[in-house]
C-alpha cells in the first residue's frame, strides 16, 4: 500500500495573517498529516498554530512507541502543554488556541486525532463521509436537539469552540483507527472550517471523486475564492494507492 499527497493553505480574503496551519512528513515508511487553526487575539491565532504544528510533527516523529493511537494522543497532549506554556508569556498570547487535526498512514491503517472544529472526511468507493465530529457549540446544540441542521448551518455562534489545544491543561481528543482497502479508492481530505463553511458535503465529494489531486486542489480553491474565502483556508488530500 502507498500513499500520494498534496496540501495548501492561504489567508482569506483581505487578510495578512494566515491563522491556519499544515504540514506532511514521510516518517517510518508511513504518511504523517497535520492541520491546525488557530484562534485568539492579536497574532495569538497563528501563533498556536504554529507552535502545535512544530511541536506535534516533532513529537510524532521523535517517539519510538509503535501503539500510533497511543502516540497520537501523547503527541496531542504535549502539543497542548506547549501552547498552554507560551501563553502563559504574554497578556496578548493569554486567549489563544487552535484546533488539531492529525493523520498517520502506516501499512493498512489510518490513525487518526482530532481537537475542535476542523474536519477530517473520508471518500470510500465514491462516496465521502465525515468521521470526526465538531468540537463546537453548535454541534451540542445539533446532538441535544436545541436547533435542527438547517439551524446549524447559518447558526450565529457557528464557530464558537468548545474544546482546542490551549484551552485546558487536561483535554480529551478524539482518536481511531481505520482499516483500509486498497480496492475502495481511499481519499481523506483534512480542512479547516475556512474550507467546510463554504463548500458542502455534497460537492466536495463530487471533486475528491476525481483522479488528478492537483485538479482536486485547483476546484476546491476556485469554489472557495468564487464564494469570498472569508476565512483562512487550508487542506490537506491523501489518496492511498496499492
Amino acid at each position: 500500500m502507498g500513499f500520494n499527497y498534496i496540501r495548501f493553505t492561504s489567508p482569506g480574503s483581505g487578510k495578512k495573517c494566515n491563522e491556519d496551519a499544515v504540514e506532511t512528513a514521510e516518517v517510518d515508511g508511513g504518511l504523517l498529516a497535520i492541520l491546525c487553526d488557530g484562534v485568539g487575539g492579536d497574532n495569538g491565532g497563528d501563533l498556536a498554530a504554529r507552535i502545535a504544528l512544530k511541536s506535534a510533527l516533532h513529537f510524532f516523529s521523535a517517539s519510538e512507541n509503535d501503539n500510533y493511537l497511543e502516540k497520537i494522543k501523547l503527541t496531542i497532549e504535549d502539543s497542548n502543554s506547549f501552547v498552554l506554556n507560551h501563553s502563559y508569556t504574554s497578556e496578548p498570547m493569554k486567549n489563544m488556541a487552535t484546533t488539531l487535526e492529525m493523520i498517520y498512514v502506516k501499512d493498512n491503517f489510518v490513525y487518526w486525532g482530532h481537537i475542535g472544529d476542523s474536519r477530517i472526511y473520508q471518500l470510500k468507493s465514491k462516496r465521502l463521509n465525515q468521521i470526526t465530529k465538531d468540537h463546537s457549540l453548535v454541534q451540542k446544540l445539533l446532538d441535544e436537539g436545541f436547533i435542527t441542521h438547517k439551524q446549524a448551518a447559518n447558526h450565529p455562534q457557528k464557530n464558537v469552540i468548545i474544546k482546542a489545544l490551549g484551552d485546558n491543561i487536561s483535554i480529551e481528543p478524539d482518536i481511531s483507527k481505520i482499516r483500509l482497502n486498497v480496492n475502495e479508492g481511499n481519499k481523506f481530505l483534512i480542512c479547516s472550517d475556512g474550507v467546510s463553511n463554504l463548500v458542502s458535503h455534497a460537492e466536495l465529494e463530487d471533486v475528491l471523486i476525481l483522479s488528478d489531486l492537483e485538479e482536486i486542489k485547483n476546484k476546491i480553491i476556485k469554489m472557495i475564492k468564487i464564494r469570498g474565502a472569508i476565512d483562512d483556508y487550508s487542506f490537506i488530500i491523501i489518496e492511498i494507492t496499492k
